[in-house]
């Protein structure tokens, strides 16, 4: 938890249990919102493997279908998140999570692609601007040193949705039948209820901000709000340009949109892949992927808390940029489940390990509704990935007959992304080193 010895070292008392309450108020609840987001997202790649055989759909309707998702989720990020500055974020985050709630649920009436492909678009419209949105709302409750750990503190909801999904995967697709529904249209509904009452709950628990949170006493709330930069020392925290003409906002997405593209583009491939591979059940296909969620859970709480104990944050996010080339090299190379599967698990844990320290870094330089611009840019560019690799997965089944050349090019977009984070790097070691040089005093004539 962000909370620890290590991080609250410099803060006093005051500050350390405030924000410990608001640790345990807080993440717990969001984190169960994101995981829940994330599974009704992908849990389709386990539904595929009923539902592209009753619906007669190909690889590529497939594909097309998982990453279309992505597209309207990226048109609708920034201005959600702007909607989310205004209107604050206890209301709008509770909007989104019933919203996709029941359009997930819709997932059970899909008969044909045209279909598919509504539901889809639909489904990532209503969920835009969630995850940003979370990162925008920690940002007002945790300092600077302490935000990689903050966000892994949620973001660990994203491998933990994987023991959950793998583990109910076969369960539920086992329904085969029951009260007239296929496995795959009770795997979809039964996993869209908990976004509905969670949006509930969102609605009647989640302060706006500090400010607004009645469990703080004032000394406590005092003490979180003096620990965060004010906006009022950076002039451009109220304008949106700043953000978006900054070219660190648009390098960050850039690095992201090859990351997401590996990440998708395996994640609605995997299970399809592991079943392929062993010949194995629905049932053990999901938990293998829910022992990998745990040990991805382990990997980004070590890695947040590694890039927030160091201070550095570019050089926590370029070694997993190779650990995942290595995993799709390896799952390219050799249809042998003994390389194979541990591949597919290096790209698993790569992507986890530097999420934390990955988002840290926008944090940094971007404020008040600035930084809700700026990080709903950021993630904007970035699922735009998602499209791409599903998309091209799909594609390059069709084409070839198996998945392993499509994932022998998922090395190319892992390169690119090191190569930016490396440039980011040092981009930011100059304009440290410039901001510590002193500048010249002009004598007098």
């Amino acid at each position: 938890m962000p909370t620890d010895t290590a991080a609250s070292a410099d803060l006093d008392p005051t500050t350390t249990q405030a924000l410990r309450k608001a640790t345990w108020r807080l993440i717990p609840l969001i984190a169960l919102g994101y995981g829940t987001a994330y599974m009704d997202r992908v849990n389709i790649s386990f539904a595929a493997l009923q539902m592209n055989r009753d619906l007669h759909f190909s690889n590529t309707v497939y594909g097309f279908g998982a990453g279309l998702f992505f597209l309207s989720y990226a048109a609708c990020e920034v201005p959600s998140n702007l909607l989310l500055y205004r209107f604050g974020a206890r209301r709008w985050l509770a909007r989104i999570m019933i919203t996709w709630g029941v359009l997930a649920i819709a997932m059970i009436f899909v008969r044909t692609p045209m279909q598919f492909y509504s539901a889809r678009f639909l489904l990532g419209m209503a969920e835009a601007g969630f995850f940003p949105g979370v990162v925008f709302y920690l940002m007002q409750w945790y300092p600077p040193h302490m935000r990689a750990r903050a966000i892994t503190g949620f973001y660990i909801a994203f491998p933990l949705s994987s023991v959950v999904m793998g583990a109910l995967a076969g369960a539920l697709m086992s329904l085969q039948g029951r009260l007239g529904l296929a496995g795959w249209q009770w795997l979809f509904l039964v996993e869209a209820v908990p976004a509905i009452l969670l949006g509930v709950v969102f609605f009647f628990q989640l302060p706006n901000g500090p400010a607004d949170a009645s469990w703080l006493t004032e000394p406590e709330r005092a003490a979180i709000l003096a620990a965060i930069p004010s906006d009022a020392a950076n002039p451009h925290s109220h304008s949106i340009i700043p953000a978006l003409s900054d070219p660190r906002t648009w390098l960050i997405g850039l690095f992201f949109f090859f990351i997401q593209a590996g990440n998708y583009g395996y994640t609605f491939s995997a299970p399809a892949i592991v079943e392929k591979l062993t010949s194995w059940s629905i049932a053990n296909t999901g938990f293998f992927f829910a022992a990998l969620g745990l040990l991805g859970a382990a990997t980004m709480l070590l890695a947040g808390r590694a890039s927030d104990r160091s201070g550095e944050r570019h050089m926590h996010v370029v070694p997993w940029c190779f650990i995942m080339l290595a995993g799709f090299l390896g799952c390219g190379l050799s249809p042998s489940p003994v390389i194979a599967l541990p591949s597919l698990a290096l790209v698993f844990l790569g992507y986890n390990a530097m999420q934390g320290p990955l988002w840290a870094i926008p944090a940094a330089f971007l404020s008040g509704r600035s930084a809700a611009a700026g990080i709903a840019a950021i993630n904007m560019i970035g699922i735009l990935g998602g499209f791409v690799g599903p998309y091209w997965m799909g594609f390059a089944r069709d084409l070839t007959g198996n998945y392993q050349r499509g994932l022998l090019t998922m090395t190319v977009p892992m390169l690119l992304a090191a190569a930016i984070m490396l440039y980011l790097r040092r981009q930011s070691l100059l304009t440290a080193r410039c901001a510590t040089v002193p500048k010249p005093v002009a004598s007098l004539p």
